[in-house]
C-alpha cells in the first residue's frame, strides 16, 4: 500500500500529522547511536543520534527522499518504506504502529498469535464484576475467559469455544436471548468488522466458513457483507427459572491487547435484576460455581 504526502497549510489536519511525523522522526533518530546500528562510534556530532543519511543507507532508501518525508515534502510513502524506517530507528511495537498512522497508512496486523494468555488482573476483574455477567473473547471470538454468572445467565456450556457459533448453533445459548432475530444481524456484521482488521488471518474464513456449512441463517446474513462496529448496545435475556434480565453492555479492548475483547454487562433494572442473578448462583451446581472458567484458546 502507498500513501502520498502533499503539502497543506498549517493548522489542518493533514498539517497537524506531517508536523507530528517530523518531530516523532526526528526524536527516534536522535536517540540511536551509530553504535547501536553497527557504525563507527567516535567524533564529535552536531546533534545527537543518527544523521538522515545514515538512517536512508541503513533503511535502503533515498536520503533526498528520507530528507524530504521529515519534512513533510510531497512523496509517495509504502509500507515497505515504514517497516524499513521502523527497523532502523529500532521502534517497538506500539513506536512502529504510530509511525505507520502517521504515515497515513494501516499498521499491518500479525499473523495468527499464540493462544490469548489473560492477565490475572483480568481475571480479578472479572472476578470482581459478580454478580453481573462478563466474558473475554479473543480477536476470532473464541472464548477466553467466562465469569460464572456469564455461564447461568446465557446458558453457556464446556461445549461453547467460539461466540459466534454458539450464538447460531447452541440452541440453549441462543433461546436465552429474548430478541435473537434482531440481534443476529448486528452480530455477524460486527465480526465482519472483526475479520477486516485482520485481512491475512485465515482462522477467520475457516470459521465462517465451517458455520456457513452448519448454520443456513448465518450463510444467508454473512453473504449481505454488512458491516458494523458496535461496543455499547443492549441484551434482553429471557431466563427460564428468573425471567426477563435486561442488560447494558460495554465492549472493549485492552490498550496492550488488542486481541482480546472485553464485555461487561450492567443489569438495567439493577437490585433486582442482581437478586434474580444471586438466586441462579445461590442454586447453581458446584461446577456453575466455580469462581472462573478458563477456556483455551484456538490457536
Amino acid at each position: 500500500m502507498t500513501t502520498t504526502h502533499t503539502r497543506g497549510e498549517a493548522g489542518t489536519a493533514s498539517g497537524l500529522r506531517r508536523e507530528a511525523l517530523r518531530d516523532f522522526l526526528r526524536t527516534r533518530r536522535a536517540r540511536v547511536t551509530p553504535e547501536d546500528v553497527g557504525l563507527p562510534g567516535g567524533g564529535r556530532r552536531r546533534t545527537p543520534g543518527l544523521r538522515r543519511e545514515e538512517v536512508a543507507t541503513l533503511a535502503g532508501i533515498g536520503v533526498t527522499w528520507y530528507t524530504w518525508l521529515e519534512q513533510g515534502r510531497g512523496i509517495n510513502v509504502s509500507d515497505s518504506m515504514v517497516a524499513s524506517i521502523s527497523r532502523v530507528l529500532m521502534l517497538d511495537e506500539t513506536e512502529r504502529t504510530h509511525l505507520y498512522r502517521l504515515a497515513g497508512l494501516n499498521p499491518p496486523q500479525h499473523a495468527q498469535e499464540e493462544p490469548a494468555r489473560p492477565a490475572p488482573e483480568l481475571e480479578r476483574l472479572l472476578e470482581a464484576w459478580m454478580p453481573r455477567p462478563a466474558y473475554v473473547l479473543d480477536r476470532w471470538w473464541n472464548f477466553v475467559l467466562i465469569n460464572h454468572s456469564a455461564k447461568l445467565v446465557f446458558g453457556l456450556s464446556g461445549e461453547d469455544d467460539n461466540c459466534l457459533v454458539s450464538f447460531f448453533t447452541n440452541t440453549t445459548y441462543r433461546a436465552r436471548f429474548t430478541h435473537w432475530d434482531d440481534m443476529a444481524p448486528s452480530v455477524v456484521a460486527n465480526f465482519r468488522s472483526t475479520a477486516a482488521a485482520y485481512s491475512h488471518d485465515e482462522q477467520f474464513a475457516e470459521i465462517t466458513e465451517r458455520l456457513a456449512a452448519q448454520s443456513p441463517e448465518f450463510a444467508d446474513l454473512w453473504a449481505r457483507h454488512d458491516v458494523r462496529h458496535e461496543a455499547l448496545g443492549i441484551k434482553s435475556v429471557t431466563h427460564p427459572v428468573v425471567g426477563r434480565l435486561d442488560f447494558e453492555h460495554t465492549v472493549f479492548n485492552l490498550a496492550d491487547r488488542q486481541d482480546l475483547r472485553i464485555t461487561l454487562h450492567l443489569p438495567q433494572n439493577g437490585a433486582l435484576a442482581e437478586a434474580k442473578i444471586g438466586r441462579l448462583l445461590a442454586h447453581a451446581s458446584p461446577s456453575d460455581r466455580a469462581a472462573l472458567r478458563r477456556v483455551p484458546s484456538a490457536g
